[in-house]
């Protein structure tokens, strides 16, 4: 069955929220013109699916609002969550036709779509475009990589400090990384989606949760507002090693 989705009207690309993030951060005015006369808003809600794996796609498109999964499902029904696409990021790939992932939105999503085939026209013509596309790339293979790490080798302590580390470095609000110091920002899953994509269980993620509450590596305010004191305090805790040394 079909998913629904939702036309919206034209935003300027001036006011874009992730415009500083986005495939589009390095172009002129005049190059944003020509973005802007093959772009389109989508909104889908909470649990539809974007697009199953194998289905044709005529658009690709960047995340403006909330969280997508992309997921992969065997012969036998069984599914792995493979990664996640957070505002800013980029769906789809000009020169390919076909999907190769289900996206489904995990949160309420907003995509800025662009016609796949001007759109694969104009990175041709544009360098900053296929420059900004290229460096994003490369950092979703990054990203896939640490995925593959957080899911295969990490403790439950560990998961949920890399989880909230990532969602903190790649919120699109953040004109800069997070370093040293407080990093505030709204969580975009609930504990029962994170549990599902970590592999654990709803109980274990909210002792973990907890635990990092208690530890003051975190604190929790509202329904999903997480404030981070020390940043660097986190990524201590995500297992990870920064230096090449022995733990």
């Amino acid at each position: 069955m079909p998913s629904r989705q939702f036309s919206l009207p034209q935003q300027d690309c001036v006011d874009c929220p992730i415009r500083h993030r986005a495939v589009c951060a390095r172009c002129e005015s005049d190059e944003l013109e020509h973005l802007e006369a093959i772009k389109y808003y989508r909104k889908y809600e909470a649990g539809q699916t974007i697009i199953w794996a194998g289905d044709k796609m005529n658009f690709v498109a960047s995340v403006v609002e909330g969280v997508a999964s992309l997921t992969q499902t065997m012969e036998d029904g069984r599914r792995q969550m493979v990664g996640l696409l957070l505002p800013s990021d980029f769906l789809g790939r000009p020169n390919r036709e076909v999907a190769s992932y289900d996206v489904v939105a995990t949160t309420d999503v907003m995509l800025c779509c662009f016609r796949r085939l001007p759109f694969q026209q104009l990175i041709s013509d544009n360098a900053h475009i296929s420059q900004r596309l290229l460096e994003m790339t490369l950092d979703e293979l990054d990203a896939a990589r640490e995925w593959m790490l957080l899911l295969g080798r990490k403790t439950a302590r560990e998961k949920i400090a890399s989880l909230l580390s990532i969602i903190a470095r790649r919120d699109a609000s953040l004109k800069e990384l997070p370093s040293r110091g407080h990093v505030a920002f709204d969580l975009p899953l609930t504990r029962e989606a994170m549990a599902d994509y970590l592999g654990l269980t709803l109980e274990t993620v909210s002792r973990q949760m907890s635990a990092l509450k208690r530890d003051d590596v975190i604190h929790l305010g509202g329904k999903r507002q997480i404030t981070i004191p020390d940043f660097d305090l986190l990524m201590n805790e995500t297992g990870d090693d920064a230096d090449g040394g022995m733990l």
